[in-house]
């Protein structure tokens, strides 16, 4: 978990510093990283469906720039945080998955899919 953190620490201070010094990430806006977003997701798409498991990877990774380029860009702004974005999703999951956090007795797939859209 250290190595994890470490590894996410220098991500995004290396994500902050090309905001800061590469004139072409200082210039994006959430709207204008839209399309690229999009790209990504058709990319990682296809690397799974490919079953290509380093574009796969790296695919993801381009995913996960994209979700703290956004929030870098939030940040600036006084929108929002990477932390309010993470923080936001883990609420998400455990709202979403009661019979993992609460207990509920969900315990084959169909109940599962059964409870979710009861939430």
């Amino acid at each position: 978990m250290a190595s994890e953190i470490q590894a996410f620490e220098a991500f995004m201070a290396a994500m902050r510093r090309i905001r800061r010094e590469c004139p072409w990430d200082r210039g994006q806006t959430m709207q204008s990283l839209t399309t690229y977003t999009v790209e990504e997701v058709y990319e990682l798409v296809d690397a799974v469906t490919d079953g290509a498991t380093e574009e796969v990877r790296k695919e993801l990774g381009d995913m996960l720039m994209h979700v703290a380029f956004y929030s870098v860009i939030a940040e600036e702004g006084h929108l929002f945080t990477l932390e309010d974005v993470i923080r936001g999703v883990t609420e998400k999951i455990i709202y979403r998955h009661p019979h993992v956090f609460a207990n509920t007795g969900a315990k084959t797939p169909e109940e599962v899919e059964a409870q979710w859209e009861a939430l």
